[in-house]
Order: structure tokens, then sequence, then C-alpha cells
């Protein structure tokens, strides 16, 4: 056997709070890699309601990599929050119509699509605002809001949050992604499992190698 199949909902036998996140999607805006999971309290098909202001006429997206573990209550929120800040006023009158659509603006503001890699760990409660680059092997610690790119297996945590330490020293990180063990092909994943979930960075590296 080689781990649950992607495309089961709950892959955990006899617990339903806990699935595969690219079962639950709907929205074409919002593309989740293989494995990664979502655990919510009371139901994880709730999780599109924790990503906010995604409005179809923005068209910005939320990608989500492989293998992430997304934590409960976790939201993430999108570029149709925005209002304009260079303006004298922050209040939305072009939203209202009603005579105020004359000064509707050719675009709102938009920090693109949010981006969150592969084996990225979210903790309960986070905020994600819009826009944000997450790099893969990253933690976001619990109640965080993340306001800016998080780097590689880069531990994050606070309001805003910060840089708190790296997983591993450069030369790891930079050896790690250039193994991309989440791109392998899930038998091979199954079979180096003891190595993707060890520390001998070495073994890693050959197993690379291997077919």
């Amino acid at each position: 056997m080689h781990g649950p199949h992607p495309t089961t909902r709950y892959p955990i036998p006899g617990i339903t709070r806990t699935a595969f996140l690219n079962t639950l999607i709907t929205n074409p805006n919002i593309v989740v890699g293989d494995y990664t999971y979502y655990d919510d309290f009371e139901n994880p098909e709730n999780f599109e309601r924790n990503v906010l202001y995604h409005f179809d006429f923005v068209g910005d997206k939320l990608i989500i990599g492989k293998f992430c573990s997304i934590a409960s209550d976790v939201k993430f929120i999108m570029n149709g929050g925005n209002h304009r800040t260079d303006w004298f006023t922050n209040y939305p009158f072009p939203v209202f119509g009603q005579g105020w659509e004359s000064v509707m603006p050719s675009e709102w503001p938009h920090k693109g699509d949010t981006v969150i890699g592969h084996d990225v760990w979210i903790g309960y409660g986070a905020t994600l605002m819009p826009g944000v680059q997450v790099g893969d092997g990253a933690i976001i610690a619990a109640q965080s809001v993340v306001t800016k790119a998080v780097p590689p297996y880069a531990v994050v945590g606070g309001n805003p949050a910060q840089v708190i330490r790296y997983r591993f020293d450069e030369a790891t990180i930079e050896a790690l992604l250039e193994v991309q063990w989440w791109h392998w092909e899930i038998e091979k994943i199954t079979r180096h499992l003891p190595i993707i979930c060890g520390a001998d960075l070495q073994a890693l590296q050959e197993a690379l190698r291997t077919v």
C-alpha cells in the first residue's frame, strides 16, 4: 500500500474532522495540491467559508501546494477586501452605486495571488493577508497574521508575523529545495518514508537519485 488515495475525502478511517482539501473545493480560483489536508473542529467542508472577500470579478487565486497541513479556523483574506488608501478617504463609495459609481477606479488594489508552497504547516487560527507567498517547508504559528512573504523553511509567528527561526541551516534548506521530495511519485515517497521522516540529509539526497 502507498497510503490513502489523494481523492479520498476522509483519509483517516473513522475520522471526519480531517479531509484532503482538494476533495472539498468547488471554487475554480482555489487550487490545492494532492495530500494537503484541512482539520476542522466542526466540519472541514466549511473550508471555503474561511477564504474571505474572494470575489469572482477580482479574479485572484488561492494556490496551495502538496502535503500541507492546515489547522482549524485558518483564514485567507483575499484581494476583494482591499480599499484604496491613496485617496483622501478609504471609504469605498463607488461600490454602492446609486450616484457614487462615478468615482469607480479603473482597478482596485490587487496584491496578486496568495500562494502557499509545499509541505507547509499553518497553525490554528492563523490569518494570511492578500497576496502573501509562503515558501516550501515553512511553519506558521497559531494565531499569526501573515502580511508578507515567508521564506522557505522559516518558522514565523506573531501579529504581524515575523521570522522566529529557520528549521535548518542555509545549506540544508538549499539541498531540500533541490530534492523536492513532494514531487516524487507516491510509490517512491512510500519506499523512502523512513528517510523523509528522518534527519539524514545525505540519505535523502541519495534517495533522490534512485528510481
